[in-house]
């Protein structure tokens, strides 16, 4: 009598995980942020993304930094396979949508690094308890 076939087993899906780093106004925070991001993603078995999510994060601290005054802060949101990629800054102004129109251009690349690299980005204006601000995002696929 010939064994029955059976499914292979599939990896249950990550529980949703949610982490935030309350960074100061310091061009330094960009490191501290990549090298979070890069523990994080590993100790969630997600070394896959580190690199890109490395890149995106850094782009994203790196705006709310150099284009604002004051505090920031980065948030890494997992859930459903999709890793979102947050920067809160205090400026309700909107981030630098503009692209480098010269090749060689010092600025104006950050945001366009996150179009190629993501699958989704936005931004929305914060206001809350008399604070306001923005939270600059972008979302990448574990496929």
């Amino acid at each position: 009598m010939p064994k029955p076939e059976l499914e292979p087993e599939l990896e249950p899906e990550p529980a949703p995980w949610e982490y935030a780093l309350h960074i100061p106004h310091d061009d330094r925070a960009v490191t501290v942020c990549r090298r979070t991001v890069r523990l994080i993603l590993t100790l969630h078995g997600l070394i896959r993304l580190a690199d890109v999510a490395e890149l995106l994060a850094a782009e994203l601290v790196s705006n709310a930094v150099r284009h604002t005054k004051g505090p920031a802060a980065l948030r890494l949101h997992w859930r459903d396979g999709v890793l979102r990629i947050g920067a809160w800054d205090a400026s309700p102004e909107p981030p630098p949508y503009e692209l480098a129109l010269a090749p060689d251009a010092e600025a104006g690349r950050g945001l366009g690094l996150v179009r190629a690299c993501a699958d989704n980005w936005g931004w929305h204006p914060l206001r809350q308890g008399g604070d306001t601000g923005k939270y600059v995002w972008c979302d990448l696929g574990a496929a």
